[in-house]
């Protein structure tokens, strides 16, 4: 290598490290959308008899075990990825690639989704305006902040968090006032919206499967590892974090709702939070509620678009994808900016779809990188005690092959289209690891890294 190649190497603008641990945690809460729960409420009451607390609770545990061995990779692994970089590392770097591959679905049509969803609360408030104009305000917006910085997106982000966590304190608030007019204090603390006649165990496991859902986020704070402060510190605690938080709230109004709430007849059970909201806030509860909705859309589509551009940026930098678009950082802003107007190019296509086709491509996305997070985890602990080094058996084997069974569990039980999209997604991917990799006859390009720092090395 020439001096003036050393030079560019060293010199060439990269992610920067400003982001603590609430600012991370902050967006992965953003990302996974506590108001969710109130917007799902309807259908997960449906499959359980009316026992959603529960739902999420079961939810809540199956996750905190792949949230672990996330944890444990991005210590063992502080740089941009997520799972890609994970199983690449300790698997294979064209099983690495496939998950990556796959987990492009979820991260390319999550922020879809957001903007498609915001795009129908206000479309169904104000029905002269047509969806599109919506969908492109949501875009143009998280789009330009984005590109401005993470430090620009953090703060924004923080302010829309605020404002969720309020509507949902309120919300909280007005259920409990509800039943304590209708029932007295003791109203307040019952069993009820745990366990009632219509509860089953297949109810309460299918709304366990709907309501894990939700949680797709806690994973998606890895992405920002580079952008982080201490990040083997920072980022095991910023995973279990967010599950936690996350699926505090979504416990704790799920309670309050099916309190106010009994049982599981709606109207219409995909709009069942504003029929809620109404009943105990009356109109103009209803419409501050609608708004908590369109801003929790807004702050969530801002992060799962920074994570999306992040996940482009690494698999760019290895060359898997061409590094000069999507390994391109702004000078000025440090941030992947071309990797981030694709994804809101690619989020016009909500312009075509709808919410369901939409959704289907995140599910099996997300739970194939799952799956293979909890077995990379394993892959390390076999290769640490082939090389004579003491790694517990509990935390690096038991803890992760009961992820990844539960995982594949709920990868197995999605619908048959979300299975099928997803297999024709897989074999896109294989066609082109194929021609990567001349018939799969070397490995993945891949750029050597200081993992101390996070940062490309010249090779």
């Amino acid at each position: 290598m020439t001096d003036n190649a050393a030079r560019s190497a060293t010199t060439a603008p990269a992610l920067s490290r400003t982001l603590g641990l609430r600012a991370v945690v902050s967006f992965g809460l953003a990302y996974m959308t506590p108001l969710i729960v109130l917007g799902t409420f309807g259908v997960v009451a449906e499959k359980t008899g009316g026992a959603v607390p529960t739902a999420y609770a079961l939810a809540l545990v199956a996750m905190l075990f792949t949230a672990y061995s996330y944890g444990k990779m991005a210590a063992e692994h502080p740089v941009a990825g997520s799972a890609y970089t994970y199983v690449r590392r300790s698997i294979d770097g064209r099983a690495g690639f496939l998950v990556g591959w796959a987990t492009l679905l979820d991260y390319f049509f999550l922020p879809m989704v957001i903007w498609l969803i915001g795009g129908a609360y206000l479309q169904a408030e104000w029905p002269g305006v047509p969806m599109w104009v919506w969908i492109l305000a949501f875009i143009v917006i998280t789009t330009a902040l984005n590109l401005l910085g993470i430090q620009a997106a953090d703060r924004a982000n923080s302010l829309l968090m605020a404002f969720q966590i309020l509507v949902i304190v309120i919300f909280a608030l007005l259920s409990l006032r509800h039943v304590f007019h209708a029932e007295g204090a003791g109203g307040l603390f019952s069993t009820g919206p745990f366990h009632n006649d219509a509860t089953t165990l297949a109810g309460i496991s299918g709304g366990a499967a709907i309501a894990a859902y939700s949680f797709l986020g806690f994973d998606a704070v890895t992405t920002l590892t580079e952008e982080t402060v201490e990040p083997r510190r920072t980022m095991p605690r910023a995973i279990m974090l967010t599950a936690l938080i996350g699926g505090g709230i979504f416990i704790a109004l799920a309670y309050t709702t099916q309190l106010a709430h009994p049982g599981s007849s709606f109207d219409d059970p995909s709009s069942a939070a504003f029929e809620i909201a109404k009943t105990i806030g009356g109109d103009l509860f209803s419409s501050v509620f609608l708004a908590g909705l369109v801003v929790a859309q807004f702050a969530s589509g801002v992060a799962a678009q920074a994570s999306t551009s992040r996940l482009l940026y690494a698999m760019g930098r290895d060359n898997v994808l061409p590094r000069k678009l999507f390994g391109y950082i702004h000078p000025r802003h440090l941030t992947p900016a071309f990797n981030i107007l694709l994804t809101g190019v690619v989020g016009l296509v909500a312009l075509r779809l709808d919410v369901a086709t939409s959704t289907s491509f995140i599910n099996f996305g997300a739970f194939t990188a799952f799956t293979f997070v909890n077995l990379s985890v394993i892959a390390t602990f076999l290769r640490k005690r082939r090389a004579g080094e003491q790694v517990g058996v509990f935390g690096y084997a038991v803890v992760p092959a009961v992820g990844a069974l539960i995982d594949l569990w709920l990868l197995l039980h999605l619908d048959g289209k979300a299975l099928t999209l997803g297999v024709i997604w897989l074999a896109l991917g294989v066609a082109y690891l194929a021609y990567l990799t001349r018939g799969f006859r070397r490995p993945p390009p891949e750029l050597t890294f200081d993992e101390r720092e996070g940062t490309p090395q010249a090779g």
